[in-house]
């Protein structure tokens, strides 16, 4: 561990944000201290309240433009503020991703409809700290193949989630959701991946969601990253539209997504987006 590159005090605190170490493949990860877990579990539970203040809302003939006006008025009472708002040219509070799109959908004033899957994406920044997690929704009466998508998604995620811990590798965690996303005959998304966060919206490491295991970054106490699968009910293959964000499947097959933020502890992660209603995955209470 290299102290040299300890960040600032804060506060007046004793305890350093993070410390730097150089890993062979990923360069520079961040290795943070307790103070930074304080100021994630803030920004996680913001965005996890804020998907939990939409829920209600997410009906047939809801326009996604008004549940992102939901958010942003949520967020922005809080004295928080939006990380996507802005962003490299995106304008909106949330990504609203339905049936086959598979990330970074533009709310707008298209209206959901029964049958429809949603992933909604949140991201928000609270006292310099990043929070960012997403979940699936199931709009009205939705077909049996499509709510089975939903909950192996889910269980990709916790599969995934349950292989952070010190000394394992990010392998392990994408062979636990590729091997359960391909024993129930969907597909795992390359072209997206999760990412570490903190005080910066991206950074090391790259959280691949498929993997062999052993293979990878090492695991470290005090590493922060997300992780949030992506699983085609068909092949993995996704384009881009021309809008520069929206992402879809190429077979036009549904696309499924959750996501949280965690970090590494002694014994094992802590998740700081977990929902304070227990909403974690549909059908929500």
């Amino acid at each position: 561990m290299d102290l040299s590159q300890a960040s600032p005090y804060v506060g007046g605190m004793t305890q350093a944000l993070y410390t730097t170490v150089m890993d062979p493949q990923e360069g520079q990860l961040r290795l943070h201290g307790p103070a930074a877990f304080e100021g994630m579990r803030r920004a996680g539970r913001l965005a996890a309240e804020v998907l939990d203040h939409i829920t209600p809302h997410v009906q047939p003939e809801v326009a996604t433009i008004d549940l992102d006006t939901l958010a942003w008025e949520h967020v922005r009472a809080a004295g928080a503020s939006s990380a996507t708002v802005f962003y490299r040219g995106f304008s909106h509070s949330l990504c609203i991703s339905v049936n086959h799109v598979v990330c970074h959908g533009i709310p707008g004033p298209k209206k959901l409809k029964s049958g429809d899957i949603v992933n909604i994406d949140v991201t928000v920044v609270v006292d310099g700290w990043y929070g960012d997690t997403s979940r699936m929704f199931l709009v009205g009466d939705v077909p049996l193949k499509a709510r089975r998508l939903v909950e192996v998604t889910h269980e990709c995620l916790m599969l995934g989630i349950e292989q952070a811990r010190p000394g394992r590798t990010l392998g392990d965690v994408g062979h636990a959701i590729q091997t359960h996303a391909e024993r129930n005959r969907m597909s795992v998304v390359r072209d997206f991946c999760g990412h570490g966060l903190g005080q910066d919206f991206h950074t090391a490491p790259n959280v691949v969601h498929v993997g062999k295991p052993g293979r990878g970054v090492v695991l470290r106490p005090g590493m922060f990253f997300t992780i949030e699968p992506m699983i085609n009910a068909g092949g993995p293959a996704v384009k881009v539209l021309d809008d520069g964000w929206t992402a879809v499947t190429r077979d036009r097959s549904l696309s499924a997504q959750f996501e949280h933020s965690i970090g590494i502890t002694e014994t094992g992660c802590e998740i700081f987006t977990l929902s304070p209603k227990g909403w974690y995955a549909p059908p929500y209470a």
